[in-house]
C-alpha cells in the first residue's frame, strides 16, 4: 500500500475537497523523498482544478501526524552508505513542498494529531488552517542531531 493516499470528496454543490493522508504508521508517518514526490504533483493538479476548493492534510493512525523527515536515509547518505545526492534532493523537495503549502491559493486544513515534529511542523505551519488536539506534541528536535530548525523559518 502507498505511503500517501489521495482522495477527492465531492460536496453537494459539486465542489471538491482533496484529501492527502500520510499512510506510514510504522515510521510515525515520517516524510520520505518518495512521499514528497507524490504530494507535489497532486497539489499542483488541485491548485489548477477550479472544482477543488480546499485540501485536507491528515494521517493514518492516532500516534503521529508526522514525526519528521527521513533521517535514516539522510544519515546513510552522510555516512557514505546511501546516494550521495540524497540530502540535496530531499531538502530541495521538502522545501518546495513547504513553500507550496505556504503559498497555496486555496485553504489547506492540517489535522496535526499526535506527534508533529520536524518536517511535520513544516507541513502544519505551511497550512492555512491548523488543528491540534489534546494529543498533539509539537517540536523541532533536529537541533539535537546537528540540523537547524528549517521548515517554516
Amino acid at each position: 500500500m502507498s505511503c500517501v493516499l489521495f482522495e477527492q470528496h465531492t460536496t453537494q454543490d459539486g465542489h471538491v475537497i482533496g484529501e492527502i493522508t500520510l499512510n506510514a504508521e510504522r515510521s510515525l508517518n515520517a516524510l520520505t523523498l518518495e512521499m514528497i514526490e507524490e504530494i507535489l504533483p497532486r497539489l499542483n493538479q488541485w491548485q489548477s482544478d477550479e472544482r477543488v476548493v480546499a485540501v485536507l492534510l491528515d494521517s493514518a493512525g492516532e500516534k503521529a501526524f508526522c514525526a519528521g523527515g527521513d533521517v535514516v536515509n539522510l544519515y546513510k547518505a552522510i555516512q557514505g552508505d546511501g546516494a550521495a545526492d540524497f540530502p540535496e534532493r530531499f531538502f530541495e523537495n521538502e522545501y518546495r513542498l513547504d513553500y507550496q503549502l505556504h503559498t497555496f491559493p486555496k485553504p489547506v486544513i492540517c489535522w496535526g494529531n499526535g506527534i508533529v515534529m520536524g518536517g511535520g511542523m513544516g507541513l502544519l505551519s505551511g497550512s492555512s488552517h491548523r488543528i491540534v488536539t489534546e494529543t498533539s506534541r509539537l517540536a523541532m528536535p533536529e537541533v539535537t542531531i546537528g540540523l537547524y530548525p528549517d521548515v517554516g523559518a
